[in-house]
């Protein structure tokens, strides 16, 4: 099977831009909004959140689209791809999200 390249289009790229953008959206606020009780705070940050949704989704796109391919060839299916996508997609929530909880921290 021959191996994506940077950036091309495959289903494992679809669902890691979607979780990324998805999850991006939300990660920024959610350290906050956990600490204070408040859902509301979630959505507090607009512009960071907005730029963060950006960010996650294209960084989603590049990373599914090169893990889904590879997990899927191990696994032998489909399912490995989106897998790989999901896995591809939550990568760059992770870090947004713990980037939010180190500015929101007690020091």
């Amino acid at each position: 099977m021959k191996m994506p390249g940077f950036g091309e289009p495959n289903v494992g790229a679809l669902v890691g831009a979607v979780v990324g953008s998805l999850g991006g959206l939300f990660a920024v606020g959610l350290a906050r909004a956990i600490m204070a009780r408040d859902f509301t705070l979630l959505l507090e940050a607009r512009i960071l959140g907005l730029g963060c949704w950006l960010i996650s989704g294209l960084v989603g796109w590049v990373l599914g689209g090169q893990l889904g391919p590879r997990l899927g060839q191990i696994l032998h299916k489909q399912h490995g791809e989106i897998i790989g996508g999901v896995l591809g997609g939550l990568i760059p929530v992770a870090l947004i999200a713990l980037w939010g909880w180190y500015l929101v921290a007690p020091r």
